[in-house]
């Protein structure tokens, strides 16, 4: 057959080679998408199915899915258990990257923390080459201060505003020393909002919230909640909690990873972020998102509540439960919540300037041979149910012991009021008559700092509709009423008030009635940051706007160094000033209590929009209307860095101090007074020359004109015009 023989040796002489190449398979011989989980718990074969679920659990929380089929655990034959450690599978190396950064010293439970390594690593370092290279030295960056503002030379506060679709930073002090800081060009955004002590300003995107500071205003932080709505930072600005009405969704094919939310967090609506980190810590279900109207209304916020130390953020299940979480970890303190009968609310006890000094040392100091920081305090509140009257709790927390109980009878409502040093709290209780036909008040008020926390009570016969501590003092006001058309004002009614002004009196230890002001409009009470001033605002009202600035010590200036130099205490209370802000919807007093801001908001109405700035007496120094004005913040102070003893010597020499700002004040309005004398001094010549050049033309122009009208006479011919006028025209009728 030489025929076919010579055909195969044309068959096996033809190139196949690009044939090959175009259809070639790479197989990936890499082991990228592998990690060694190590810190696993070791266990027999009874329990490798558990394991492997609540590892998978813990792996999926954490935004990295895992299936147990993807996880391989070796043996050790001679015994029949695990090794520790065991291999796990990700469809990619993206993914393991996200598991690595993830859980990689995650704790998963009180005796085992994993660790995790790249499968690639081991070879890697296995085969490394251990010759010494030196490194080079990269060019250090300094990073931008957070809080850099702080250290302005004219000790200036800021303020942000926000109107139209444009956001404005300004500088605040003396006239001649306000001045723009910082215009953003920062688009698509539903409000910003400061963070408590004034490091960050956030403001909420379409897409989640963005985090901007330092100096230059770059962006800080992000955190990834789509159509977020609200946000509430921490006391120490370590958390942030986002929430939307609308459930969260994780599409197929989006991002995954510690910053991400997971298929585990899809209906949940409430978030839970660390701020440094950008890291999601856990979510929640608020069950706001797929009710009605009426519920969103309904829910509280801020829907989780901090400790003041940043250790444990609670929630409540009304009657049912409060639950506390451990920070970082977020777990369950204890693995239980407060089981609680009945509870409606809740609310952390403040950290008071003693409290966070005597946290401070225990920190500076260590654990070993540290005082122990003083524990933090949950007030609560119960209802009546059936034979069970309603009950105040203040519990201890971590150690869960209750400090005190106080029942209550004929309830309707509690508030509870802590004031910011943690010394007092008011539980504002509205009690019905047993027709339940009328609505009065009593204040009880714990006395936190003394044996026993005793209980004061402050009856009225009235509603009480605001109540507010005065700051680091002793003092409350509340605003009070008995206008039937309380509950339901019809239009253009104005609700008349009674404001009212207690001070706890040592001698006989309970709360005296200073002074009432009658038939008010008033229904907000704004107390000044540093205390004894407070202003008295109509918020919200169409036909009335009025503010009063009020002094409380105005004849009483030694009351906070030791014991009340007057008997009659109301006498000091002054007013300072009236003022008027029309359509008034928000009343903010700045950090330093010098001075007051007022806004009308177009959030809520549109007539006359725009802000205020008053001083402390109700003097106004800047109204600005504008169109579409939608808010106006003060930007938060952090708490003094300086001790007690440092704030006693800087008091004890405030009149060296004040000789140096005053002489600095006399400077500059030396400098202004030249500066105005000198614009004078130039108006006054730039006059003097016009009127000298306006008398030499003036002059010229007459010397030039007499010789023009010598001319004309000599050239001139009279000529006369007779005009001839009708005046007045009579037909008389003459009879033949």
């Amino acid at each position: 057959m030489p025929g076919l023989t010579q055909d195969v040796e044309n068959v096996e002489d033809i190139d196949y080679s690009d044939i090959e190449a175009k259809y070639q398979v790479d197989y990936d011989a890499s082991f990228d998408n592998t990690l060694i989980v190590d810190g696993v718990p070791v266990i027999d074969n009874s329990k490798l199915e558990r394991l492997l679920t609540k590892i998978c659990k813990e792996f999926s929380r954490k935004g990295v899915p895992v299936k147990p089929d993807d996880i391989f655990m070796p043996w050790d034959e001679s015994t029949g258990k695990s090794k520790g450690y065991l291999f796990m599978d990700f469809r990619n190396a993206n993914d393991a990257n996200n598991a690595l950064l993830a859980m990689n010293h995650h704790p998963f439970d009180a005796k085992h923390t994993f660790k995790l390594n790249r499968f690639d690593d081991v070879e890697k370092y296995a085969n490394m080459d251990e010759t010494y290279i030196e490194p080079e030295l990269e060019e250090y960056t300094p990073r931008e201060h957070l809080r850099a503002w702080l250290t302005d030379p004219q000790g200036r506060d800021q303020y942000v505003v926000y109107r139209g679709e444009d956001v404005e930073i300004f500088w605040h002090g003396k006239p001649s020393q306000c001045e723009l800081a910082y215009k953003p060009d920062w688009k698509d955004f539903l409000y910003v909002s400061w963070s408590p002590l004034g490091t960050y300003i956030a403001t909420l995107h379409r897409q989640g919230v963005r985090l901007w500071g330092g100096p230059s205003w770059k962006p800080q932080q992000r955190f990834a909640h789509p159509l977020v709505k609200l946000i509430d930072f921490s006391p120490c600005e370590n958390y942030i909690v986002t929430w939307s009405n609308d459930p969260i969704i994780v599409p197929e094919g989006k991002p995954q990873g510690p910053q991400y939310f997971s298929p585990e967090d899809e209906g949940n609506n409430l978030a839970v972020w660390d701020i440094k980190s950008g890291h999601l810590l856990r979510t929640f279900s608020t069950n706001a998102g797929t009710e009605n109207l009426a519920a969103k209304r309904q829910m509280q916020w801020p829907a989780l509540k901090w400790s003041p130390d940043d250790k444990f953020v609670a929630r409540v299940t009304p009657g049912q439960m409060i639950s506390v979480h451990e920070l970082p970890s977020m777990f369950l303190h204890e693995k239980k919540s407060l089981k609680i009968e009945g509870v409606v609310d809740f609310e952390w006890c403040p950290l008071g300037d003693k409290d966070r000094d005597e946290v401070e040392k225990v920190a500076s100091v260590g654990a070993k041979g540290a005082k122990k920081a003083p524990e933090n305090m949950i007030a609560y509140w119960t209802p009546e149910v059936a034979n069970q009257p309603a009950r105040v709790t203040l519990l201890s927390f971590p150690g869960r012991t209750i400090l005190r109980q106080k029942n209550l009878f004929n309830v309707s409502e509690c508030k509870l009021h802590w004031q910011n040093q943690g010394d007092f709290l008011c539980v504002k209780v509205d009690r019905h008559t047993k027709t339940k036909k009328s609505i009065f008040c009593n204040l009880e008020i714990f006395r936190v700092c003394e044996k026993d926390f005793p209980v004061e009570v402050v009856e009225l016969k009235d509603a009480v509709t605001d109540f507010s501590w005065e700051p680091k003092g002793e003092r409350f006001a509340i605003v009070s009423t008995n206008d039937p058309n309380l509950g339901n004002p019809g239009p253009g009614i104005t609700i008349k008030t009674d404001i009212s002004f207690y001070q706890l009196d040592r001698v006989k230890n309970d709360f005296k009635l200073l002074k009432t002001l009658p038939n008010r409009t008033s229904n907000a009470i704004r107390w000044s940051p540093r205390g004894r001033f407070v202003v008295l605002a109509t918020v919200g009202s169409s036909t009335k706007s009025e503010l009063e600035f009020w002094d409380l010590d105005f004849t009483l200036e030694d009351r906070r160094d030791g014991q009340l130099v007057k008997e009659d205490w109301g006498s000091s209370i002054q007013s300072l000033g009236l003022a008027d802000h029309y359509g008034v919807t928000d009343v903010e007093w700045d950090p330093s209590g010098r001075y007051l801001a007022t806004s009308a908001s177009a959030w809520t109405h549109t007539l006359e929009n725009g802000y205020a700035i008053w001083d402390f007496r109700g003097q106004e120094l800047l109204k600005q209307i504008q169109d579409r004005f939608k808010q106006f913040l003060w930007r938060p102070r952090p708490h003094t860095l300086l001790s007690k003893e440092q704030q006693k010597q800087i008091r004890k020499n405030l009149k060296e101090f004040s000789r140096v700002f005053e002489e600095e004040d006399q400077r500059e309005s030396e400098n202004v007074n030249t500066e105005l004398l000198a614009l004078r001094r130039r108006l006054v010549d730039e006059w003097n020359a016009w009127r000298a050049r306006s008398k030499k033309d003036l002059s010229e122009d007459k010397g030039h004109d007499h010789a023009k009208e010598k001319q004309t006479e000599e050239d001139k011919e009279e000529i006369e015009v007779w005009v001839e006028e009708i005046v007045e025209q009579i037909e008389e009728e003459v009879e033949d």
